[in-house]
């Protein structure tokens, strides 16, 4: 029987750490996870508070990507432009969306949020299975009128992270799961498998943090619970990520379906 083990305050619980290291393996491989999964889990298996669950998986997801993306980096996969240009709406959306929830009052008290977490999550996996047949439509797009594609291209992305940001802050889900879709929509040619899951994971790291950031000064991240999850997800992202780098592009959309159906069954559970 697995039974939490504490040191200096910090409780260890295996439970968490066992999650931790399924969700940051499936981030690894695929990009998504860190808040489409973790958070339905903190909420359906353990019974964690909406807030809590929100709040401390806003951290673990930032971490744990955080660890992930020298090794794509590397790789020469993440595509830094085009995670600039969602970061141009995501950053100032996730803090405004942070200021104003904290302003109001409402950090740690909107009933709300664990519904909230649901629609999110049914919407990103109805988005990511309808994502291939999104990109082939938006390729021929791409393909009929380059130019007026590419020019509008940025201005996209800045909508696309705006809509991010203010998911991601208000519910911790979005930044991998809708945003690989919305990449696939916007740069339906330049996104490959392998550097769309380096180039979503790389956008969610400060996206995660800055909307964060409302919880932590609001004292709902949960340090022993974070702590757990990164024990097992640190080292099982790492070895995702290896493999992501591996696989054939075939695998990896099989990877991301596969991800999809169990976030679309969290949700329709929860």
């Amino acid at each position: 029987m697995l039974r939490p083990m504490q040191s200096d305050g910090v409780t260890i619980d295996p439970a968490y750490s066992l999650a931790g290291a399924a969700t940051g393996f499936v981030v690894g491989l695929t990009g998504v996870g860190g808040g489409a999964l973790m958070t339905p889990l903190l909420l359906l298996v353990f019974g964690v508070s909406p807030q809590t669950a929100i709040a401390t998986d806003l951290w673990f997801a930032a971490i744990t990507k955080l660890v992930a993306v020298p090794m794509h980096h590397r790789a020469g996969q993440v595509d830094w432009k085009v995670v600039r240009q969602l970061w141009a709406g995501s950053l100032p959306v996730a803090l405004l969306t942070v200021v104003l929830v904290a302003w109001g009052g409402q950090v740690g008290k909107v009933e709300w949020l664990g519904r909230a977490v649901g629609a999110v999550v049914l919407v990103a996996a109805v988005g990511l299975v309808a994502g291939p047949a999104l990109q082939a439509w938006m390729r021929s797009r791409r393909i009929e009128a380059p130019e007026r594609f590419k020019s509008r291209q940025p201005a996209l992305a800045a909508v696309a992270g705006a809509v991010l940001g203010a998911l991601v802050a208000l519910t911790s889900v979005g930044a991998g799961a809708l945003g690989s879709v919305m990449m696939l929509a916007i740069y339906p040619l330049r996104m490959t498998p392998q550097r769309l899951v380096a180039t979503d994971i790389a956008h969610a790291i400060p996206l995660a943090m800055v909307a964060g950031g409302g919880y932590l000064v609001a004292g709902l991240v949960d340090g022993s619970m974070l702590a757990s999850m990164l024990l097992g997800s640190i080292p099982a992202v790492l070895a995702g990520s290896a493999l992501a780098l591996r696989l054939h592009a075939r695998w990896l959309r099989l990877a991301l379906a596969a991800v999809l159906a169990l976030v679309a069954a969290k949700s329709l559970v929860g």
